[in-house]
């Protein structure tokens, strides 16, 4: 039973209550005994991060050496925003009844309730990985922000969450770089998987449990496809290469909704004329060696496997022949994940009638897909010159400014990437952690002086304002993990934490100690949920325990202000030179240069405030980072 803590006014008297959930019954408190409020953990919550299962998942550590010779360092490592992700109250396990996860189904075009095939507690999820051969674009960004927090929220409503993730590392694109640099395909394969744990890192997505490579899992790759064969969907041509026969299996286009007369052979890129396949939509399983290329050995000569059979042998080594979860861009619907689900269902005998009117669990239970990115509202391309890396874009930006960004539009929808949604994503970022840093620092210091009273006025109202935020959160991920809806339900609570800083009536609000401890605790569980960190967890090696670091926030601030200066040309000196000529404008009533002074510097994204102190400056949107870039 989970148990809360509000204030109920009548008349003029503030109530203090304890609300058992799911009862009608309150019981009066004294004020006094009021230690833990609603938003913090009970004292006897199980720490799911505590738990050895999920304590190393949740370090994302840092690298510490560079990826190779002549790279520097990444300047960002983004912890795992305090494990939060698996740590959560009473108050959640109540959440996860009370709001059950909704997720769009790709296969049945609808959104489904959530329910593990198995109906317990254990969830396996399967996403698609990179073929590693090159930087990670924003592309994979979008993907693996998207699914870092589904997996934050399965975690967080007490599943135990199997993540597997794959490197593809055997791949015609893989063999060209690497013939064309000189080296080793395991050379090249090394060096980006190192690039991607970084990018992946910086951008505070959580290591997966199981992240396998095909190399690996060769013998499982041919086993599976002798299987295929062995069933009649799948035959050798004799010379070596090996294909599925797509209309072996009736259900073959089920994912995607294309029918098999739409793989027309020359009809399509994807699709070529040739006459060893039965069918022109067959594809390959295994492919016959070629000069140049590695290969293993096989029933079928000397090759290397396809792309699609992969995922499939890997799934079912790694997580089981059915799993929860099966995740990616939209772009692999078809042929990936349809080729997928048309080899698995066919090895493991999925989705079968068991003749008693039951049918048995099917190769993947929910589909998910994102949706594609846009750069300036073209396709992004390396042809039309909008292809960019992450490491291009955090070179600029803060990484935890395009994670805010991607989180600013609904997982499915096509995003537009632009430099004026980077600016103003920088610039909300910037807004949430000064409001939070200052509010922690002033929640600090009243609860060094705890009010006896009941709140009123303000205090009252964000204390209701924090269960409320709360609750539209919880609403807003377990429908279809609507991150827009969620960060959106910050800024009223931002609001009232500025007014309790900041204004006197919010200084001298009774009940204010309180009021900033919830509003504070909201905000911080809300974006540990989407996964933006709050403090820095740093691990103790000799006792493995987590010890928070409290000047992350302040550290965030001030990366966005060194990249706001970067990306203005500008250094900490010319602002202060700026600011000095300014206040001496100031002193002689020259209004006129002290004004040119601040607006030539705001036009490149740094905005001077003047205060009873002096003038500070924090970064702002670049006004030439118009609308219609």
């Amino acid at each position: 039973m989970c148990l809360f803590r509000v204030y109920i006014p009548i008349r003029d008297e503030g109530l203090l209550y304890d609300f058992q959930q799911g009862t009608n019954h309150f019981d009066r408190t004294d004020k006094a005994d009021v230690i833990h409020r609603f938003i913090r953990p009970s004292s006897n919550t199980t720490d799911l991060k505590s738990s050895p299962k999920h304590r190393q998942r949740f370090q994302n550590p840092a690298r510490i050496a560079p990826i190779n010779p002549g790279t520097s360092t990444r300047r960002f490592t983004v912890p795992s925003a305090n494990a939060s992700a698996q740590s959560e109250s009473e108050t959640n396990n109540a959440l996860a009844e009370r709001h059950p996860l909704f997720l769009h189904n790709t296969q049945s075009r609808k959104k489904e309730r959530f329910v593990p095939q198995k109906d317990n507690n254990n969830v396996s999820m399967y996403v698609c990985g990179v073929t590693v051969y090159d930087y990670s674009h924003i592309g994979h960004a979008r993907v693996y922000v998207a699914f870092d927090v589904l997996y934050r929220q399965l975690v967080s409503l007490g599943y135990n969450v199997t993540y597997a993730r794959n490197f593809t590392d055997v791949d015609d694109k893989i063999i060209k770089r690497a013939n064309e640099n000189g080296e080793s395909c395991d050379a090249l394969v090394g060096r980006f998987i190192d690039a991607f744990h970084e990018d992946m890192d910086t951008l505070g997505c959580l290591r997966p449990d199981i992240e396998p490579k095909a190399t690996e899992h060769m013998d499982d790759i041919i086993s599976m496809t002798s299987r295929l064969i062995g069933k009649g969907n799948a035959y050798a041509t004799g010379d070596g290469d090996v294909y599925f026969h797509v209309e072996s299996l009736p259900s073959y286009g089920a994912l995607s909704g294309r029918k098999l007369e739409d793989n027309r052979a020359g009809g399509s890129d994807r699709v070529a004329i040739d006459d060893r396949k039965k069918h022109p939509g067959d594809f390959a399983l295994w492919k016959a060696a070629k000069p140049g290329e590695p290969t293993w050995d096989s029933p079928w000569g000397k090759g290397r496997p396809g792309w699609h059979i992969e995922c499939s042998a890997m799934i079912e080594k790694c997580l089981g022949s059915s799993i929860d979860i099966h995740g990616g861009g939209m772009d692999l619907t078809f042929p990936h994940h349809e080729n997928e689900l048309a080899q698995s269902t066919a090895a493991c005998g999925c989705d079968v009638d068991c003749g008693d009117g039951s049918t048995s669990d099917p190769f993947v239970k929910y589909w998910v897909h994102n949706g594609f990115v846009k750069v300036d509202s073209e396709k992004m391309s390396k042809s039309l010159g909008n292809f960019f890396t992450i490491r291009e874009v955090t070179d600029k930006y803060h990484p935890l400014a395009l994670r805010w960004m991607l989180l600013g539009t609904h997982y499915r929808a096509p995003i537009n990437y632009t430099q004026r949604a980077l600016e103003e994503s920088s610039d909300r970022l910037f807004y949430l952690y000064q409001t939070l840093l200052d509010a922690s620092e002033a929640r600090d210091l009243a609860l060094e002086n705890l009010s006896t009273k009941p709140p009123t006025g303000i205090a009252a109202e964000g204390i209701t304002l924090a269960f409320e935020t709360k609750l539209a959160v919880a609403n807003a991920l377990a429908d279809d993990l609507n991150t827009p809806l969620a960060t959106a339900s910050l800024s009223q609570p931002l609001k009232v934490l500025n007014d309790l800083v900041g204004t006197k009536k919010g200084k001298k609000a009774v009940g204010r100690d309180e009021a900033l401890s919830d509003l504070v605790s909201v905000v911080e569980d809300t974006l540990e949920k989407v996964g933006l960190p709050t403090t820095i967890m740093a691990t103790t090696q000799e006792q493995g325990s987590n010890n928070s670091d409290t000047s992350s926030l302040a550290d965030i601030l001030e990366s966005l202000r060194q990249l706001a200066l970067t990306r203005a040309g500008l250094t900490l000196s010319d602002i202060e030179v700026a600011t000095k000529k300014r206040e001496e404008a100031r002193a002689e009533k020259d209004f006129a240069t002290s004004d040119l002074i601040r607006d030539e510097l705001f036009k490149k994204g740094i905005a001077l405030m003047d205060g009873a102190e002096g003038s500070a400056w924090r970064p702002c949107p670049v006004e030439s980072a118009s609308e219609e870039e």
